[in-house]
């Protein structure tokens, strides 16, 4: 079975040590030859120009693909395009397309008067610039604001009909959540990549508390496993193997690409990559 293609995802530091942890993290991950690393758009685009200044210092210092997220929150048309523009003007070739969250203590998305109602005009807006590669979220699982089950599939497929070239799906904990959701929107004539989203569990309590605020399903024998993992002093044992036995499910099923929601640490995913066959490239590992 051949290695997979992986990518990684990494959030702008606020602080001086979350950025020596961002570089640290970038540093030990980029010899593995990610196909791209994404950086993330905080809530209510509170990381703006972090995530521009952070996303231009991983293309230029480490040599990588990366893609940019962009939302639709808090701002006007004419400056999300214009956020774009000058990622263009600074050699970025891929974004991931959002909607975005809600700024805090904002229950629900509420679009700004002269900006993007949802990720579907966005992705329009940035597919007629002709600058970039459009990566888009997706929901394996029901998203908290989805009508039905099969609401998230036709939303997929509307964003890929505006212009998206592939997709990037929410963390999920079972290899069958995925494969379900992939059957789903092959059913529904969608065939452009849809790449699973890998979250290697560095603390499960955080973790937990993230899934189900997206959505996704917390399996009881996961519960189960880290209150004796946690108990045994085994939580970063149990980890890996998780994460790897997951990836090698999908991978066992034909999935090519994982993408690893990083958190900005490098030891889990290096290891859990390392496990399903990425070998380091020597010569990117001299850069780094």
């Amino acid at each position: 079975m051949p290695a997979p293609r992986v990518s990684f995802e990494f959030f702008p530091p606020k602080s001086l040590e979350a950025s020596f942890r961002l570089w640290e993290t970038v540093r030990l991950l980029a010899p593995l030859a990610p196909e791209f690393v994404s950086v993330t758009y905080g809530a209510g685009g509170t990381t703006r120009q972090l995530t521009h200044e952070a996303v231009t210092t991983i293309g230029t210092q480490f040599g990588l693909n990366v893609a940019a997220h962009l939302t639709c929150v808090d701002a006007t048309r004419a400056e999300t395009l214009e956020i774009a523009q000058n990622y263009a003007r600074a050699g970025v070739r891929e974004v991931v397309a959002l909607r975005g969250d809600p700024p805090k203590g904002q229950g629900r998305f509420e679009a700004h008067p002269d900006g993007f109602a949802n990720s579907v005009e966005l992705i329009e807006a940035l597919a007629a610039t002709g600058d970039f590669t459009l990566r888009v979220g997706a929901y394996p699982e029901p998203h908290p604001e989805a009508a039905d089950d099969r609401a998230d599939v036709a939303w997929l497929k509307r964003k890929f009909a505006a212009g998206a070239d592939s997709a990037i799906t929410q963390f999920f904990f079972e290899a069958e959540t995925f494969l379900r959701f992939r059957d789903a929107c092959a059913r529904e004539g969608i065939d452009r990549p849809v790449i699973p989203g890998i979250v290697p569990i560095e603390n499960w309590a955080g973790i937990r508390k993230f899934a189900l605020a997206t959505g996704a399903r917390v399996p009881q024998w996961l519960d189960e496993a880290f209150e004796k993992a946690t108990r045994d002093g085994r939580e970063n044992l149990l980890a890996t193997a998780l994460c790897t036995e997951l990836c090698d499910k999908l991978l066992r099923e034909g999935v090519e690409d994982l993408h690893f929601y990083t958190l900005n640490r490098a030891h889990l995913t290096r290891d859990v990559c390392h496990a399903l066959g990425a070998v380091p490239d020597v010569a990117l590992e001299k850069v780094a």
